[in-house]
C-alpha cells in the first residue's frame, strides 16, 4: 500500500502565508540586482530628463503619484537605483516638495519591509535572541535598552546597509511607532542633501556632466550630520558612564 501524505496543517499554512511577502521581497531584490541595473541608473534619468518633465508639465499630480509609487516600490522590494530616485525627486519637484516626496516614499517602502520581515521571521527571531544568551541575547538587549539611538544612528550615517537597517529592527522586536519615526527623522539630512543636488540637474545635464554625489563628505554637510550623530549617540554614552561608575 503506497504511504499516505499528508496535507500539511493549518498553522503550517498560516506561517508560509505570513513568510511570504518577505520572501516575494527577497527575490524581487535578487532579481532586481541582476536585471536592473542599469535601468535605474543617472544615464536613464538624463536619457529620459525630456520626456520626464513634458510628463510633468501636463499631469503634475498623477507624475506625483506615481513618482512616489516608484519610491515606495524600490525601497520596499530593495531594487538598485535608490539615489537616482531621490536625485530625480529634485530634478522634477525641486527641493521642496520634492524632498517631502522623497521622504514620503523612503519611509512607507521601509515600513512595508520591516512589517513583511516583522510578520515572516521577526516574531520569532526575537524570541530566539532573547532566549538565546551569550552576544546575541546581550546585543538585542543593547538594542532595545538604547532603541532610539540605535535606529536613528543607522539611518543618519549610512555604515548599515538601507536593507539591513529596515531588517534588524524587526528581528529584535522593535515597536512600529519606533521604527517609523526613527526612519523619517534619520534619513532628513541626507534626503535634503541628495534632493537638493537633484534640483540642481539641469545645469549638470547642460553640461554633459555626472552630479557631485562627494558633496556629502564636504565639511559644511558632513559636520552638522557628525554633530546630530553625536547627540543621537550621547544617551548611550551617558547610560555607559553610569554602569561603569
Amino acid at each position: 500500500m503506497p504511504p499516505v501524505e499528508h496535507a500539511p496543517s493549518p498553522g503550517t499554512r498560516a506561517l508560509w502565508l505570513r513568510r511570504l511577502p518577505i520572501l516575494v521581497i527577497l527575490a524581487a531584490a535578487l532579481a532586481g540586482a541582476i536585471l536592473l541595473r542599469d535601468t535605474l541608473s543617472f544615464e536613464a534619468l538624463a536619457r529620459h530628463r525630456e520626456a520626464l518633465l513634458s510628463f510633468r508639465d501636463a499631469n503634475y499630480l498623477m507624475t506625483v503619484l506615481g513618482f512616489v509609487a516608484v519610491y515606495i516600490g524600490i525601497v520596499a522590494f530593495s531594487l538598485p537605483g535608490g539615489t537616482v530616485a531621490t536625485l530625480a525627486g529634485g530634478f522634477l519637484f525641486g527641493l521642496f516638495p520634492g524632498v517631502l516626496y522623497n521622504i514620503t516614499g523612503a519611509t512607507i517602502g521601509a515600513i512595508a519591509i520591516f512589517l513583511a520581515a516583522r510578520s515572516g521571521f521577526g516574531d520569532r527571531f526575537a524570541l530566539k535572541l532573547q532566549s538565546a544568551g551569550g552576544a546575541a541575547g546581550r546585543l538585542m538587549a543593547g538594542i532595545r535598552e538604547n532603541e532610539w539611538s540605535v535606529l536613528f544612528l543607522m539611518r543618519l550615517i549610512p555604515a548599515v546597509p538601507f536593507f539591513l537597517a529596515n531588517l534588524i529592527p524587526a528581528f529584535t522586536g522593535t515597536r512600529l511607532s519606533t521604527y517609523a519615526a526613527t526612519t523619517v527623522l534619520g534619513i532628513i539630512p541626507a534626503a535634503l542633501v541628495f534632493t537638493s543636488v537633484g534640483a540642481g540637474l539641469g545645469e549638470v545635464f547642460a553640461r554633459g556632466e555626472t552630479p557631485d554625489l562627494g558633496i556629502l563628505f564636504t565639511p559644511p554637510v558632513l559636520l552638522p550630520i557628525l554633530g546630530l550623530a553625536v547627540l543621537a549617540a550621547l544617551p548611550m554614552v551617558v547610560k555607559a558612564v553610569r554602569r561603569g561608575s
